[in-house]
């Protein structure tokens, strides 16, 4: 490829990277998705797999930096430089591999055809999002165009397979639009087979039956979101972390505390672990009996010399069962092979200064009323941790999170946009309750059953319905995605064993 092309193809990469500031929330401009994609496509379509290789790096960076600025909100902008640029580079790969594809099978009989071009697209981007989800260090679960659609028809997709399958819907169209687009301006003539298809993806969208999980009962549930400064790196005074929960559940109207079945507090909700301290203990356990109803409540732990985040469901009778949050952030909440990092970054890397343990305990509450499955914070965004609750038989999700740290920030936006997903995907009410918020409730069905402002203390108190059964997505989910990465891998081993022959003779020579 000429260089004068770079010309061109890297600032139109730029472009599309940058549309990612409005097509997440708090933004949520949901079509600008599949436009963003349009543009991203048309920078690499055709380009040789280096030149691909380098527009799609620097797609990346504008695509990560414009969207998920918040996390420089405290540690400044190393952290966020770092994270997008090793992002990137699956960004890159995976676009250099769309074209090193391209140039090898636009010119083949069977996949020629628009449709397949954009078959393969779509697939391709949807592995790329899977490995850089998974990988390294369990990966960075966020950024999936999935997550733009919330508030579109195409969420109803998660019901059918998940947050993949959206993100295969949404890279589809964007790359239809492209070759729609590329067909009117070189033959002045009307793309029927990518409107047709582009127009098929969302009718089907409103005939997905959402929400149609079998009802197992109700349960009257009041979430608490207690506004407190509960930051990795805050330093409150002890014990006031839990009063701002405690008071902020003072808040539930007199006319709704009778026949409570739980009260659910977020993650960090109880900045001392009642397991260690009987002051803090008896604490909880006369605010139970207050209130007649049992808790659920996040709190930092330590056994055995290691320390959780772990969420407690407590009773009436005590202690009746907890979860330790399988997956820590990494380099949040603990630091992967700390003594190589810290040689780069020390200052950073002691900012953490000890590791969580992951934790191995299963993450269901047996509750009088029936099974609640619990996850801590970024877990909502982890694939496998809502489709484990599910097959364990969770009829309801709790969802209970910290975002004390990203302040006025979209990252809130955007985790309540995951669990609204969550919900159509599972095919059961999340409860999604935050230290600051953003908190709601969502039916199976995605709808808001209630929520609140953020940054003020509040109480949600609703009946909500417990839900048996699976949706296809926790049925069929993992194995879409184990097809589409097969389908992906092997097109690219195909294609690269298959030289065409003229180069195959050259070397023979």
């Amino acid at each position: 490829m000429k260089s004068v092309e770079l010309l061109w193809r890297l600032p139109l990469g730029l472009i599309g990277g940058l549309i990612a500031l409005w097509t997440f929330p708090t933004e949520n401009i949901w079509i600008l998705a599949p436009i963003m994609v349009t543009v991203i496509a048309a920078s690499v379509t055709g380009a040789g797999f280096w030149a691909a290789t380098l527009v799609g790096f620097v797609a990346g960076m504008a695509f990560y930096i414009a969207h998920i600025e918040w996390i420089s909100q405290y540690l400044g902008p190393v952290p966020l430089i770092a994270l997008s640029v090793l992002q990137s580079i699956y960004f890159a790969l995976g676009l250099g591999a769309w074209a090193f594809l391209y140039n090898r099978l636009s010119k083949k009989a069977g996949f020629s055809n628009p449709l397949a071009l954009a078959l393969i697209f779509a697939s391709l981007w949807t592995a790329r999002e899977w490995l850089a989800n998974n990988f390294p260090y369990g990966g960075f679960p966020w950024s999936r165009l999935a997550m733009t659609q919330s508030e579109s028809i195409l969420a109803n997709y998660a019901y059918l397979g998940g947050m993949s399958l959206i993100s295969f819907a949404v890279a589809l169209i964007g790359f239809l639009l492209f070759l729609a687009f590329r067909q009117i301006r070189s033959q002045n003539k009307l793309p029927i087979t990518a409107a047709v298809t582009i127009g098929a993806v969302f009718l089907i969208g409103f005939v997905i039956p959402i929400g149609n999980t079998e009802k197992s009962g109700e349960m009257k549930i009041a979430a608490i979101q207690g506004n407190a400064n509960a930051g990795l790196f805050a330093n409150p005074d002890r014990g006031s972390i839990l009063e701002n929960h405690i008071n902020a559940t003072e808040l539930i109207p007199q006319n709704q505390l009778d026949g409570i079945d739980l009260i659910v507090w977020p993650e960090n909700a109880s900045d001392v672990d009642p397991l260690r301290y009987p002051d803090i203990q008896e604490k909880i356990e006369d605010y139970i009996a207050k209130y007649s109803a049992p808790l659920v409540f996040g709190t930092i732990t330590e056994r055995n010399g290691d320390a959780f985040n772990s969420s407690l469901y407590w009773d009436n009778q005590g202690l009746r069962d907890y979860y330790d949050k399988k997956r820590p952030v990494p380099f949040a909440e603990y630091v992967p092979h700390r003594e190589f990092y810290r040689f780069f970054a020390p200052d950073l890397i002691d900012l953490v200064n000890r590791d969580y343990a992951f934790g191995v305990r299963d993450g269901i509450y047996e509750l009088e009323q029936g099974s609640a499955g619990t996850l801590i914070c970024f877990e909502i965004a982890e694939d496998d941790i809502p489709r484990e609750l599910v097959d364990m038989g969770s009829e309801i999700i709790l969802s209970q999170t910290n975002n004390a740290d990203f302040g006025f920030s979209d990252e809130t936006y955007q985790q309540a946009a995951i669990a609204k997903l969550r919900a159509i995907e599972t095919g059961r009410v999340v409860v999604n309750i935050s230290t600051v918020g953003k908190s709601v409730i969502f039916d199976a069905d995605g709808s808001v059953i209630d929520d609140v402002e953020w940054f003020t203390p509040a109480a949600m108190v609703e009946t909500v319905d417990l839900r048996t059964g699976k949706t296809p997505a926790m049925r069929f989910g993992l194995g879409l995605e184990f097809l589409n990465l097969a389908a992906s891998a092997g097109l690219l081993v195909w294609s690269i064993r298959t030289t065409p022959k003229k180069r195959r003779t050259k070397r023979r020579r």
